[in-house]
């Protein structure tokens, strides 16, 4: 006797499959069952969606000359990408006092900001145009950064794309710092999704290493400097191949084996 079961068929990924990012089964009114898996894209925020290496030398230089301290630019951008608790003790040198290295941390941030909101921020070519393309096709997304949440938001805002994306994770939601994976694996669990489904775009070397500890597919985005290690390298978002994201994770139906896995 024939089955009466319909086949599944593909869906694109969308709120139909998740809202909150985990695998969900709908059954539209035709009896069919749709499955969808979530794929995400996880993006590193200084030097990846912005070019804001200038803002932050500003705000560093001003923010050390009032501690008295002088620092060179080839200092900065040694530390560049890094945490605070870990950039500052160095250059206040050994034993400086929390209290000392917080009010700091604290000023520069807010120095950061305050030129952001005067001078705004420029996008890196590419970035919007591809956030923008992501979302319409129904990948979720999150900004994976070692910057306080206020910075984050501040430039999401200035960017004008802060709808486009579900979580963000900043520095006060982790305690080790990139390399260390902490950062994307917990970006990946609050928009639901496998550490295999997930897409980093970085351009750090220590980010990309964090991606592929978590084993996360990567993009490098080198702009200079020595060549990055990740699955895809570009010198700019805007080389990226149309359907770079969807070679590296493709959609796929519950069940399925993608054709390749992170490196």
């Amino acid at each position: 006797m024939p089955s009466s079961r319909q086949p599944r068929r593909k869906c694109r990924q969308s709120a139909v499959c998740s809202k909150r990012g985990r695998p969900k089964r709908n059954r539209p009114d035709d009896g069919e069952l749709h499955v969808c898996v979530v794929r995400a894209v996880l993006w590193d925020m200084d030097g990846t969606l912005v070019d804001s290496e200038e803002l932050h030398w500003r705000a560093w230089r001003e923010t050390m000359a009032d501690e008295g301290i002088s620092i060179t630019y080839d200092q900065f951008l040694s530390s560049f990408g890094q945490r605070n608790d870990s950039i500052i003790p160095l250059w206040l040198g050994a034993g400086a006092a929390p209290e000392r290295v917080r009010k700091i941390e604290m000023a520069k941030e807010d120095r950061f900001r305050r030129v952001v909101r005067d001078a705004g921020v420029l996008p890196l070519p590419g970035a919007v145009a591809w956030v923008n393309r992501l979302s319409e096709n129904g990948w979720l997304q999150a900004v994976a950064s070692s910057a306080p949440c206020a910075n984050v938001e501040a430039v999401l805002g200035e960017m004008g794309t802060a709808r486009y994306f579900q979580a963000i994770v900043s520095a006060e939601d982790v305690r080790r710092g990139k390399p260390d994976p902490e950062v994307f694996l917990l970006a990946a669990s609050r928009l639901g999704a496998l550490p295999d489904r997930c897409i980093v775009v970085e351009d750090a070397a220590a980010g990309l290493e964090g991606a592929r500890r978590a084993g996360m597919f990567r993009i490098g985005v080198n702009r200079s400097g020595p060549r990055l290690a990740a699955d895809v390298v570009v010198a700019s978002l805007d080389q990226l191949e149309a359907h770079a994201f969807d070679h590296l994770v493709p959609l796929r139906q519950e069940g399925k084996e993608d054709s390749g896995s992170p490196s």
